[in-house]
């Protein structure tokens, strides 16, 4: 018996005409043309910077990548002492070796071990979304510095830096706007940096009891917060504009506004996820759009440029099935909708490039709308992690040529898949690949998917 997902539909939102914004000039916005590019521009923002560094991320990484970078924020304080450093990774994260390590301390360790190798203080705060990491992670995006925002899904580690030969590819965009800037850097101050369930982890903390209970009213916290929009005006003038959001739980302003600008799509959809795992509403949104007659272009990591891909020539782990399982949900949703391939409404390109993976996130919204987000577009994030995005209302289609220049570099490295036949099926998978699948079953793979990945 086949194990069928129960049926919810989907309820069309209407984007408000009008919503607050910050204006943003067209100059002002820069995208960044490659991983080492970030790398290079981050550390000279970093080098340059005379008032604030304010960084969120998953992860600092105790790497060559991440000493570099906090290398850089250590010079950048004993050059400057008054320059305000703070930076914030997910707690659990940071307290943990990386998945499949033997036990280790973590990134903490490193934290505390550089911390006493200087005089100057750079705060490294640990963000819990949730008592355990399963349930929850700090999944924020953004760099803050001075009056700029570098905005990206990249951690800070070799790969996501560009640092021995391999990069995690992402998208880069550096914003010059003060008030975007202000709003980003008072809401990781205030909100972040004043709680108490939010600890330091470049110093040594010692067991508290009451850290869950803490934690917990946190999250409640946080799932009524968004960014002050002071300084924004109402986006009535149909000028460019960006707006920050916020989102954690299940019917948070983030996923109403992703599940609406699917909804508000009059022409053409282009959507990025490295992990296809589409949340239910969000598929049901896009099954609705080619019912419609829109098009829509996905553009997905294959499995080999999955960041959790083991080959078959090296020992195996159970994490290295998720990449296949990622795979059974693209084949199965291209399934579905191969009417819609056939007609040329449905695109779906496959990134690849060497031994490189896959990291984008985002979507355009025909001429009008750019999603910059963390996101990943699944389950867990629509319902678990803290997360948050901008978005870009361009009615004046001013950055065109930017955006074209992204996707094209983006494309270039992408196949597209005429007929689902072309994706494997679990017979064509390592056998311990298919001795895990057989041991999940089809009921363990749902849960798998739906409810964590």
């Amino acid at each position: 018996m086949r194990y069928r997902l129960p049926f919810r539909p989907f309820r069309p939102r209407r984007l408000p005409v009008t919503q607050p914004a910050f204006r943003l000039d067209a100059d002002a916005v820069e995208v960044l043309d490659s991983t080492a590019a970030f790398r290079i521009r981050l550390l000279a923002l970093i080098h340059a910077a005379r008032s604030r560094i304010h960084i969120a991320a998953l992860y600092l990484q105790e790497d060559e990548g991440g000493q570099e970078i906090l290398d850089a924020l250590y010079a950048a304080k004993a050059a400057q002492p008054g320059l305000d450093i703070r930076v914030f990774v997910d707690w659990h994260r940071a307290r943990r070796g990386l998945v499949g390590q033997k036990k280790h301390a973590g990134n903490a360790a490193w934290y505390q071990a550089q911390a006493a190798l200087h005089e100057a203080s750079v705060p490294i705060y640990g963000v819990p979304v949730q008592t355990r990491e399963i349930f929850g992670v700090f999944h924020l995006k953004g760099f803050v510095i001075d009056d700029t925002v570098i905005y990206s899904g990249a951690s800070l580690n070799n790969v996501y830096l560009d640092k021995l030969g391999q990069y995690r590819y992402d998208r880069y965009h550096l914003i010059r706007q003060r008030d975007l800037a202000q709003a980003m850097s008072a809401w990781m101050t205030g909100m972040l940096s004043a709680n108490p369930a939010v600890r330091r982890l470049d110093q040594p903390t010692l067991p508290d009891p009451a850290h869950n209970n803490r934690i917990r009213q946190f999250r409640a916290q946080l799932e009524q917060s968004q960014y002050a929009l002071a300084g924004s005006t109402l986006s009535e003038d149909g000028g460019l504009s960006i707006t920050p959001y916020l989102g954690l739980g299940k019917r948070n302003r983030l996923n109403r506004l992703i599940l609406q600008l699917v909804e508000e799509t009059s022409e053409h959809l282009t959507l990025c996820t490295p992990y296809f795992n589409l949340p239910t509403l969000l598929e049901q949104a896009i099954a609705s759009l080619l019912r419609r007659g829109r098009t829509v272009t996905l553009i997905v990591g294959a499995k080999t440029a999955n960041d959790f891909y083991i080959p078959p020539d090296q020992p195996f782990k159970s994490i290295g099935a998720l990449p296949y399982l990622y795979e059974i949900r693209l084949r199965r949703f291209a399934r579905q909708q191969q009417t819609a391939i056939d007609r040329q409404k449905l695109h779906i390109r496959l990134w690849q490039h060497d031994h490189h993976t896959y990291h984008l996130k985002g979507m355009w919204v025909d001429d009008r709308y750019q999603l910059l987000t963390g996101n990943n577009l699944n389950p867990r994030a629509f319902r678990l992690d803290l997360e948050n995005a901008l978005l870009i209302h361009d009615p004046g289609n001013r950055l065109q040529a930017s955006r074209e220049a992204e996707l094209a570099r983006i494309l270039a490295h992408t196949s597209r898949i005429d007929h689902y036949s072309a994706l494997e099926t679990p017979h064509d998978y390592p056998p311990k690949v298919r001795q895990l699948l057989r041991r999940l079953g089809p009921v363990g793979i749902h849960r798998l998917l739906y409810r964590l990945l």
